[in-house]
């Protein structure tokens, strides 16, 4: 067993409220806790808990306060921007893990209500609540492995935000532990509640810097009688966002999905799947969902409406799959692309959104200023075109030494983010803010916004324990 920076005391005073296989403090043991999930980012820790019990989760909290512990929550660590791993300091917090906490609590399909652990899987969410005839639209990449805690922390978007929205709008209710170790619970089970200050929406997208959240109440849908989906080729950006306005008065808000995809792409999908095949031609390739009950026509909505477009030239090449399987293969492409990154090794990623109708402006001065200034260079552009979400990553020639690689990733990231921003854009639609973007965040703050979020944090978190150093400057003070 190798153990560094912890005392023997500390140690002693963590197993005693959490047990030993509460406390891993070995090196081996840890690792997994201390890389993200792209392998960009690394980290250290004194110890990772792992509470049992929101009772757990309290003491845990209660200890560490006394200590003068840092603490970083973590759910499923499938976050880009390092906001559950301390890679700023000499690793002197602890990590408080909820993968134990992982009980689906109550799956209420009469009120359309779902309570969860915060440490429950997103694909178990989904999965119960399609075991009741029900809907849970959150759909990312990570399912598989994300939490909900997590998924709550940094308001995560993914595919279906056009339709239900980002995880904001689909949590009813939370409940937190306090940074002095209370017990805030805010669930109701009330679609409606009006009585003062919606607490819940303090600790959402907050990245657990006032608290950790333990539970997790979520709006239910019913489950789609009928889903049907289309893989489009158009001869530009410009086309797919004149295609979008058309399909969104068209077929109004039976749009679950609308995803937009360079042709440049395709070749890292094939890196993670060397069998996919793409299903249209065209510069750019639109992917469209629509959902209803069984009692809407959806496929010859969907069918009449491209045969419009494509009489236009809006869409030069349509493709409607026949069948669940095929709707599966289209998905994988989009999917397949980014493992397929993730594959190739280090690249530029960001997480952008500007307004629809600049879409087309934010890709074409991205690649121009990628091929005029960094040449050799590879644009990828994709995304969530739907609600004004593009991911605009940028690969390195592949002789390109990784760190020389990073370095000038970082002069790119500056300048995409100076494209987004002259755009009134966001540099983070869905990702957060966590350790990565923090100084960018807190340098593009009005000084009333930096006096609120401050207030804020100084009012939750007096001792600056939670999470330190994530969304804020961990040199910031906040009195």
């Amino acid at each position: 067993m190798t153990i560094h920076g912890i005392s023997p005391d500390v140690l002693a005073a963590l197993e005693h409220v959490l047990g030993q296989s509460g406390v891993a403090a070995d090196t081996a043991d840890m690792a997994k806790y201390l890389v993200d999930w792209s392998g960009d980012h690394h980290g250290g820790a004194l110890a990772v808990l792992k509470p049992a019990s929101v009772a757990e989760v309290q003491a845990a909290v209660r200890l560490c306060g006394t200590l003068g512990l840092a603490m970083i929550p973590q759910g499923g660590n499938t976050g880009l921007v390092a906001g559950a791993i301390d890679i700023g300091t000499a690793g002197g917090a602890v990590v408080i893990s909820l993968e134990r906490l992982n009980r689906i609590r109550s799956v209420d399909a009469d009120n359309f209500i779902l309570q969860a652990d915060a440490g429950c899987i997103l694909q178990h969410i989904k999965d119960a609540a399609d075991e009741r005839d029900c809907l849970f639209p959150l759909a990312l990449g990570a399912q598989g492995s994300c939490q909900i805690g997590g998924n709550a922390a940094s308001n995560a978007g993914g595919v279906n935000v056009l339709r239900y929205g980002m995880a904001r709008d689909l949590i009813v209710g939370l409940e937190a532990v306090l940074p002095d170790g209370a017990l805030w619970n805010g669930f109701s089970g009330l679609h409606k509640d009006n009585r003062g200050y919606d607490l819940k929406q303090l600790f959402i997208g907050a990245e657990g810097t006032l608290g950790i959240i333990t539970g997790v109440e979520m709006k239910l849908f019913p489950k789609p009688g009928r889903v049907e989906t289309a893989y489009l080729g158009l001869p530009s950006f410009e086309a797919a966002i004149s295609l979008f306005r058309r399909a969104r008065r068209q077929c109004c808000d039976l749009i679950s999905a609308f995803e937009i995809i360079g042709a440049e792409c395709m070749e890292l999908a094939r890196l993670a799947d060397p069998n996919i095949v793409t299903p249209v031609t065209g510069p750019v390739h639109v992917l469209i969902e629509l959902s209803s009950s069984a009692a809407i026509d959806l496929r010859a909505l969907l069918m009449n409406f491209l045969a419009d477009t494509m009489e236009e030239e809006i869409v030069t090449d349509a493709v409607l799959a026949e069948s669940g399987a095929q709707a599966r293969a289209f998905w994988a492409i989009r999917e397949g692309l980014v493992e397929g990154q993730a594959k190739r090794g280090y690249h530029v990623r960001t997480d952008l959104s500007v307004r629809i109708s600049d879409i087309p402006t934010l890709i074409a001065q991205a690649r121009q200023f990628v091929e005029l200034q960094h040449p050799g260079w590879i644009s990828q552009a994709y995304g969530h075109a739907g609600d004004g979400n593009i991911h605009f990553n940028v690969l390195p020639p592949l002789d390109l030494a990784e760190p020389n690689a990073r370095a000038r990733g970082a002069t790119i990231t500056t300048g995409l983010y100076d494209i987004t921003n002259a755009l009134g854009g966001s540099i983070s639609a869905e990702h957060g803010i966590g350790r990565t973007r923090q100084r960018v965040y807190w340098a593009g703050m009005s000084a009333v916004q930096r006096r609120l979020v401050s207030t804020l944090k100084d009012a939750l978190d007096p001792g600056g324990l939670m999470n330190p150093g994530c969304l804020f400057p961990a040199t910031e003070t906040f009195s």
